[in-house]
């Protein structure tokens, strides 16, 4: 087996698929950027990021006694999950539970603190009333000196953190789900007296730019505020990352090609590897070659890789990036096998429409609004007159306006505000931008995925995830 081929069939046998974002990683491809290290830190109240950016994976990651472990701030600390995804009744109740107390005129405060009781119970083995949520609810309140004096014996008990991740799952409503979380950052402040138990929460960034903050001394959990972004350099330091500790023998193809050390039973990068440096470029030049085409006119694979993946605010996600590298590798084995290098520049391009799928569905979970705004779109060519949008795709699509745009879980945001409300949810989201003239734009991450051209740019391809 030639190099190329050898490196190529290496990279799809390392863990890159975007299935594997769904939980903690195996404890050697664990990769944190430099910028992620202050949302880890256990004063980092509230986390805010975006779509695939890392909340949910830092979820996991932090409930994993492991891989927590190697984190020195955490690595005697007992940690719990207060709200997140996946179903745990007994630790927190679910979107049903949440209507059902709020409709009996529960406050959204006292049933975070029930939560936070209940896990501080656990802590120190006591017993309290917990046959069903409203039950704890109704100790919280009737016996205030009691919660008080669990509270201090959790807090003596040693170091604690409770995490809550998938906030936007408790309600299909925004002003529900804004009273829930403006609960919960109150049940947060509530906590913090207790030096040794802390909170944190996971946030969208559209759920922290509403009115969660309302409420008195809010700013003292805003100042502990952390974002989680990837520069380009982080992105190329997670995929290296992952492919040298792709299992035996595809790992030592990789690592022949960087700078990393062996820390244990796992690989680590060497510190240029972790930085846009001539190193990291030329370990990626090596995988897909100089150019993106037969030329420098085609632009740097290092940096077109990353760039074409980015969303209208210019944040590329890391489970966009893994997709796409891993689908470019699928297709140069399939069409290039004998190409002089792993990756071949068209597969990088149609690693791209894979992503773009892919980050299409995933925002369609989020948003099945915007499924319906954007899916109008198919066959149009961007940029294009945001009014002949709004003549030609919406109206004849939604006649009565936004107010009649259907939705599975949360709606636009904006809606009052007709067409340009719909607009501006969609540029805060990052799925288009207005350019200087004001002709409507979108880019490729989420342009491909939904069928739009660009003249010169990636095509979308037939039957994409928007059908």
């Amino acid at each position: 087996m030639n190099e190329p081929r050898a490196i190529r069939t290496a990279i799809l046998a390392a863990p890159l698929e975007s299935s594997h974002f769904g939980g903690p990683p195996q404890p050697g491809t664990l990769y944190i950027p430099p910028s992620h290290l202050k949302a880890l830190k256990r004063e980092a109240h509230l986390v805010i990021g975006g779509r695939g950016v890392g909340k949910s994976f830092w979820t996991a990651a932090l409930n994993n006694p492991t891989l927590r472990n190697s984190l020195p701030d955490l690595a005697n600390c007992s940690v719990s999950i207060g709200f997140a995804e996946n179903p745990d009744i007994a630790r927190y109740p679910n979107a049903d539970v949440i209507s059902n107390l709020l409709k009996d005129g529960v406050d959204p405060y006292d049933m975070w603190r029930a939560v936070i009781l209940r896990w501080a119970t656990r802590l120190t083995q006591s017993d309290i009333p917990a046959s069903d949520w409203r039950n704890t609810i109704n100790f919280l309140r009737e016996q205030p000196e009691k919660v008080a004096l669990l509270m201090q014996a959790a807090a003596a008990s040693g170091d604690g953190m409770i995490l809550f991740d998938a906030l936007d799952r408790t309600s299909n409503d925004w002003q529900r789900m804004d009273q829930i979380v403006r609960g919960l950052m109150r049940a947060v402040l509530w906590l913090k007296p207790f030096a040794r138990l802390g909170a944190k929460v996971f946030l969208r960034e559209d759920q922290a730019e509403r009115t969660v903050f309302d409420f008195p001394d809010a700013s003292k959990l805003q100042a502990t505020k952390a974002e989680l972004t990837w520069a380009r350099h982080d992105l190329h330091g997670m995929l290296w990352q992952r492919l040298i500790n792709a299992p035996e023998p595809y790992g030592d193809v990789l690592r022949a090609l960087c700078q990393c050390r062996k820390d244990g039973a796992n690989w680590r990068l060497d510190e240029d590897m972790k930085r846009d440096s001539d190193i990291q470029r030329s370990a990626f030049a090596a995988l897909a070659g100089p150019w993106m085409g037969r030329d420098r006119r085609r632009g740097v694979p290092y940096v077109w890789s990353v760039g074409h993946l980015a969303d209208g605010r210019g944040y590329t996600s890391p489970r966009s990036f893994s997709a796409a590298i891993h689908q470019a590798a699928e297709d140069s084995q399939d069409r290039y096998p004998d190409h002089t290098h792993a990756l071949h520049y068209e597969s990088i391009k149609r690693g791209i429409q894979k992503a773009s799928e892919i980050r299409v569905n995933e925002i369609a979970e989020d948003y099945p609004w915007i499924r319906e705004v954007l899916g109008v779109f198919d066959g149009l060519n961007v940029p294009c007159s945001f009014e002949d949008i709004i003549r030609t795709r919406w109206q004849d699509r939604f006649p009565n306006g936004p107010s009649s745009i259907p939705s599975e879980r949360l709606p636009a945001q904006h809606t009052l505000r007709g067409w340009e409300g719909i607009c501006t949810d969609l540029q805060r989201l990052g799925l288009v931008e207005i350019m200087s003239d004001g002709r409507f734009n979108m880019p490729d991450l989420y342009r491909v995925g939904f069928g739009l051209g660009r003249r010169g740019g990636v095509r979308p391809r037939r039957g994409t995830a928007h059908d």
